[in-house]
């Protein structure tokens, strides 16, 4: 396939918003692509070039590829960007440039797609002394061999505003549509995705050796597993109705990690978001070294801050200032951790996934071999009586802890999935919300009177609609931040700034911001209430609501679902009646 041709797809992608369209030309570009093509298409489909839990990032800031475009075509710089600050699209004016300058450079119709993803991949893999030269070099020999569409796309790719509009979730209609012409296989395709969330990898099996190969799929150590996920109630009676007798365990307020301990003797920590973290818990991988008893094993823990002296987990706004790329070795001193083992995935070369809680708890207690140093088993009490449960989560909650968590005794671990396997019970703080909702921040307006000190005022939240692969809103914020959680946001908020509204996000236009973010920052919020909204595209709205903090652990996708508040405000309505 010629890379030309790819961009064509792109192009048609970008001009549509229907979500059937996209997988319909989605499964049509997998036709077309050979089997050692497929897993590179779908890695560009991501503006990457490995998969996305690798984050094997370009290293190139709009500036630079600007410049690089720039000496590439000769041009006078002064021009150039006064007209990138009218087009607002760096892809879109390096794109007109080079449509304008085709007599300098004949765009080569030989350039396929290999070509171009092994260029890609020389590029971003580069590092050290000189790296940022060869970087540039690469590109501008890019520049001067592609057509003008190309060109856009790979600006895009480079810089990180791929912005088709669509998400892992499309690619995997789109992968079964390939297959059946349908989404039957859809489910089937998503559950060995969980497992393996490498779209590359699914697109060439499926490819290769079709949907049977795909029903196999196995974990494999260092690749993350998605996270389960849990459902929730409003009392302890929900629980007993829903899965009977349970074991129940603290829900601790802390990092969720995944820890991947592999033969080698290397160790992998990924966070919900499948970023690998290991370098900034250097005090964990030692405690994995030394406190598990396992040739290779994936587990599931929480790691919450400790103070050795009072005995007693701090606070999660404390906890996450362990979370950073600097001064790591002295901030573990400052805010040592515990890691509380909750969960086995996987043990020595063997699945266990599919395995009953009991037996994968059972194991668990044998794998982790100290207690009261790093690593501990979260605890654990099987209650068969509201009583017990009541008595369980009051005691969490006056710990200091969120909650409780309750495990179906013959559940299985499904990844990526939300179940009635494990079931959340969150201390409410007298609202009639059950829980408190993780929300993108999507925009702001300008700040008027005080704020314009933070450049920022109200600003705009939304949920995920997973059926149509879009953000719509729940609330527009203005009040209940500190100044440093102002700050904090108009910095954070920075890298994200895009000139216009992107396209997967669904806006009544009284609520339209005057700066839009590219997604990016997550959010929990807390609430009195859901209510029904006409004025808020998600059709309900929370009532009072504010900030409880920043999410740095979560990614965009895994904010709170459509689905999942209009199943809370079931409940809030329930518990009204009661």
């Amino acid at each position: 396939m010629q890379f030309a041709e790819f961009t064509q797809v792109l192009s048609q992608l970008e001009q549509t918003s229907s979500r059937l369209e996209m997988t319909q030309l989605l499964s049509q570009l997998f036709k077309k692509t050979s089997a050692q093509e497929i897993d590179k298409v779908v890695y560009l489909l991501q503006g990457s070039v490995v998969p996305q839990y690798e984050q094997l990032e370009f290293g190139l800031a709009e500036r630079l590829v600007f410049k690089s475009f720039v000496s590439s075509f000769s041009l006078n710089e002064a021009q150039a960007r006064q007209r990138f600050k009218q087009i607002g699209d760096l892809g879109a004016t390096v794109e007109e440039f080079r449509r304008t300058n085709h007599s300098l450079f004949e765009a080569s119709s030989s350039l396929d797609l290999l070509t171009v993803f092994g260029k890609l991949k020389t590029l971003a893999h580069q590092s050290g002394t000189g790296s940022q030269e060869t970087k540039l070099g690469i590109l501008s020999d890019l520049f001067q061999q592609l057509d003008p569409l190309s060109c856009r796309y790979l600006v895009r790719m480079v810089v990180g505003k791929l912005r088709l509009g669509f998400s892992d979730m499309t690619v995997l209609d789109a992968l079964s549509w390939y297959l059946k012409q349908d989404k039957s296989l859809k489910s089937v395709i998503e559950t060995a995705y969980n497992v393996r969330p490498d779209l590359g990898l699914i697109a060439k099996l499926i490819k290769t050796e079709g949907i049977e190969k795909i029903k196999q799929i196995e974990p494999e150590v260092g690749v993350p597993i998605l996270m389960a996920k849990a459902e929730r109630v409003g009392n302890a009676g929900e629980i007993i109705k829903k899965i009977g007798a349970c074991a129940i365990e603290p829900k601790y307020d802390g990092f969720r990690l995944q820890i991947h301990k592999m033969s080698s003797g290397q160790v992998k920590i990924f966070s919900r978001n499948l970023e690998n973290v290991v370098q900034m818990f250097p005090d964990l991988v030692m405690a994995v070294n030394q406190e598990i008893a396992a040739q290779n094993c994936i587990f599931e823990a929480e790691a919450v801050g400790y103070n050795p002296k009072t005995k007693k987990i701090l606070p999660f706004q404390e906890v996450v200032q362990r979370k950073r790329k600097y001064q790591i070795e002295e901030k573990a001193k400052e805010i040592p951790l515990k890691l509380f083992a909750f969960d086995l995935l996987y043990y020595n070369s063997q699945s266990y996934l599919n395995r009953t809680y009991l037996e994968r708890r059972q194991q668990l207690n044998k794998v982790v071999k100290s207690r009261q140093q790093v690593i501990n088993l979260a605890s654990e009490t099987i209650a068969q009586n509201t009583d017990l449960i009541n008595q369980l989560f009051e005691q969490a909650v006056s710990d200091g802890l969120e909650g409780i968590m309750a495990k179906k005794l013959s559940g299985t671990y499904r990844a990526g999935a939300r179940d009635w396997n494990w079931i959340k019970f969150k201390h409410s703080y007298s609202t009639r919300l059950i829980d408190t909702i993780d929300c993108l921040v999507m925009g702001f307006d300008y700040g008027k009177g005080k704020r314009t000190d933070f450049g920022l005022g109200a600003f705009l939240v939304g949920v995920f609609d997973p059926q149509t692969d879009n953000f719509v809103t729940v609330a527009k914020i203005g009040t209940g931040l500190t100044d440093q959680e102002w700050r904090y946001l108009k910095t954070q908020s920075q890298s994200l700034l895009t000139p216009s509204r992107p396209s997967i996000y669904r806006v009544a236009k009284q609520n339209e911001c005057d700066v839009w973010l590219k997604p990016g920052l997550v959010v929990e919020i807390r609430a009195d209430e859901l209510s029904l909204s006409p004025a808020h595209t998600a059709g309900l709205a929370l009532r009072f609501p504010r900030l409880e903090r920043f999410r740095q652990d979560k990614a965009p996708h895994q904010t709170t679902t459509l689905p999942e508040i209009q199943k809370m405000q079931q409940l809030q309505h329930k518990s009204s009646l009661k």
